[in-house]
């Protein structure tokens, strides 16, 4: 009995517990996003948020083109220095 407890707490301190903890910060990425910032998609897509409904965002990802998209295809935020240079080396 002991050593499936042992299994037990093996699995849940390196599988369930960095699982959680990873989710519980995504979802708070998430739930503060705000309109003005510059962020990545999962697929890559360099981009400003211009809108936030409920669920969708809208990027800018140019001037005057805009996309709409699912909070969860966004991935993580970007500095300003990041953005800047990604958008310069678009441009080339």
């Amino acid at each position: 009995m002991g050593f499936i407890l042992l299994m037990f707490a093996i699995f849940w301190l390196f599988i369930i517990r960095p699982q959680t903890k990873k989710q519980k910060a995504q979802s708070n990425f998430m739930n503060d996003l705000n309109k003005g910032d510059k962020v990545v998609t999962g697929s890559g897509i360099l981009g400003k948020i211009v809108k936030i409904e409920d669920e969708v965002v809208t990027l800018e990802i140019d001037q005057k083109v805009n996309i709409r998209i699912t909070k969860n295809a966004i991935s993580k935020e970007l500095t300003d220095a990041v953005y800047a240079v990604e958008k310069s080396d678009q441009k080339k």
